[in-house]
């Protein structure tokens, strides 16, 4: 939204990108309709990048890019919804170590439960769908982009404690 001068919200973006990479945390990104100007800061910003396209709608050319960046990508039940190309096509496209799978809780709940609450619950369908584009199988999904969250975000005792 419009709320503030994009100069100042590309000046704040780039102090965030800043920031995160001193500080050695991954970056959380939902870039709706401003791919053009994030992608410039984002290149000008490239060294030591790490983090996640949270809702990710953009292009599969635009995700190799980000993924040339070094970032990750993740989809939630959009990728169930009938209308959304976009989304399907990229998780089709790009290689499953560089996908995660989210909720956005409150929102976008995957079909069968679409206009409902959703969260993590819900998980599982989006998996199924995004297994049925790539075609493989459901745990195979899950359990990657399980391992991928825990990559990303340094996220180790979780992961030995379910094992």
């Amino acid at each position: 939204y419009d709320l503030s001068p994009r100069d100042c919200q590309r000046k704040w973006f780039a102090e965030q990108l800043e920031l995160a990479k001193q500080l050695g945390y991954p970056v959380v990104l939902h870039i709706r309709e401003a791919f053009g100007d994030c992608m410039d800061i984002l290149h000008a910003h490239r060294d030591g990048l790490r983090g996640v396209m949270h809702c990710y709608s953009g292009s599969v050319e635009t995700a190799f890019e980000c993924l040339d960046l070094g970032l990750k990508f993740s989809f939630g039940g959009a990728v169930t919804f009938k209308n959304a190309k976009k989304p399907v096509e990229v998780v089709q496209k790009l290689p499953l170590d560089s996908i995660m799978l989210e909720t956005d809780c409150p929102y976008m709940a995957p079909v069968p439960f679409r206009g409902k609450r959703c969260d993590s619950r819900m998980i599982p369908y989006t998996a199924e769908a995004a297994a049925l584009v790539r075609g493989t199988d459901t745990q195979t999904i899950l359990e990657q982009t399980c391992r991928n969250g825990e990559a990303l975000f340094g996220i180790r005792a979780a992961a030995a404690s379910r094992r």
